[in-house]
């Protein structure tokens, strides 16, 4: 697999690669990120190498990296119609002001107005509501997003970090009202951060949603940098957006297991992680982020590993979630309980105590 394994985002006829590459490290704004210069030479291998979705955000960087994008693209000659670019609405960079954050149809026409002048396009491919607002009706995110899209401004729209029960209901009010649908959902998905196979997940495929990860190395985490030997030690300048560098012990036995699968199949342990994720059902495409070439080079050997079943399932294993009420007792009991002393697809389930054997015994 290459980056030109297009798929298409839900149902959508829209076609991306298999990694997108996220833009929040273009700026240095935060203290961390990588410089215009060497944000421009990461775009330029990411294309050459076929790729063509670009995400970002208005407040990634305070705004710098909408607007090294918008440089890069206007002085070379890539064509703008070639690139899936998108970006985000939600967060406030003007403190003070109510209206300049949240999904309310003056924040997300006045952000995305900002967004494309600093983008210096006429319009995005995708749209996503950065996550979620509980002050704004979303019938009211809903109508405005899809005026954004009958103008010409927005080919598609998004949604991020978002309830299930929220999605389905933008779902629902945008299918009986004609309107513009998600055509994708960002997540935060790992080998760390499994929560979302309970609900997110299960609901994107369910709706034709596609499911669009972030954080696939937990903020660096799994990148095969923290070891148990440097435990406690400053790795980067992100360290306190990942949370430090103390570890369970769970957590160590899932990087050495990167440890063990990177050094079989000579790659690293972040490429290790980054397929995992890639393989996942439901996923379409998964967002790398990338401060340096080496980085990037990193994330994209992720498309040339091959995980073998038993791999995946010895990291299955290591990294099994504890999912949310009523999502154990769904998997792990309603389908016996409705197939009671029936085989279904060949496997046997339950046996209700004292289950009756025909239907007269019930009366």
């Amino acid at each position: 697999m290459d980056l030109t394994n297009y798929r298409t985002l839900g149902k959508s006829g829209l076609r991306v690669s298999p990694l997108t590459l996220g833009t929040m490290t273009f700026g240095e704004e935060w203290g961390w990120g990588s410089t215009p210069a060497d944000a421009e030479a990461i775009m330029s291998e990411y294309i050459a190498a076929g790729g063509n979705s670009i995400d970002t955000a208005n407040i990634y960087t305070k705004g710098h990296s909408e607007k090294i994008i918008g440089d890069y693209l206007k002085s070379t000659d890539i064509r703008r119609d070639q690139l899936v670019l998108s970006t985000k609405f939600y967060c406030n960079l003007y403190p003070g002001d109510p209206n300049a954050g949240g999904a309310s149809r003056k924040t997300i026409i006045s952000s995305l107005e900002n967004s494309l002048r600093r983008l210096q396009t006429d319009y995005v491919d995708l749209y996503w509501m950065h996550a979620f607002d509980p002050f704004t009706p979303i019938e009211e995110t809903m109508s405005a997003l899809h005026d954004l899209v009958t103008a010409g401004k927005v080919r598609y729209i998004a949604i991020s970090d978002t309830p299930a029960w929220k999605v389905a209901q933008a779902q629902m009010i945008a299918q009986f009202r004609g309107w513009s649908a998600f055509a994708a959902l960002q997540i935060e998905y790992s080998l760390l951060e499994r929560t979302v196979e309970g609900e997110l997940i299960p609901m994107a495929q369910d709706l034709g949603i596609g499911v669009m990860p972030w954080s696939p190395l937990r903020g660096g985490i799994l990148s095969g940098k923290y070891t148990r030997a440097n435990q406690g030690e400053t790795q980067s300048g992100r360290n306190s957006l990942e949370g430090g560098t103390h570890f369970d012990e769970n957590t160590y036995q899932i990087i050495d297991r990167l440890t063990e699968l990177a050094k079989e199949k000579e790659t690293t342990p972040a490429s290790v992680a980054l397929a995992w994720v890639v393989s996942r059902s439901g996923v379409t495409s998964t967002l790398i982020g990338a401060r340096t070439m080496g980085q990037l080079d990193q994330n994209l050997q992720s498309l040339a590993v091959s995980l073998s079943n038993n791999d995946i399932a010895s990291l299955d294993a290591l990294s099994k979630p504890v999912l949310n009420f009523p999502m154990e007792l769904i998997n792990n009991r309603a389908a016996n309980l409705a197939q009671a002393g029936t085989s279904v697809n060949g496997v046997s389930s339950l046996k209700l105590p004292l289950a009756p054997q025909s239907i007269k015994e019930v009366y």
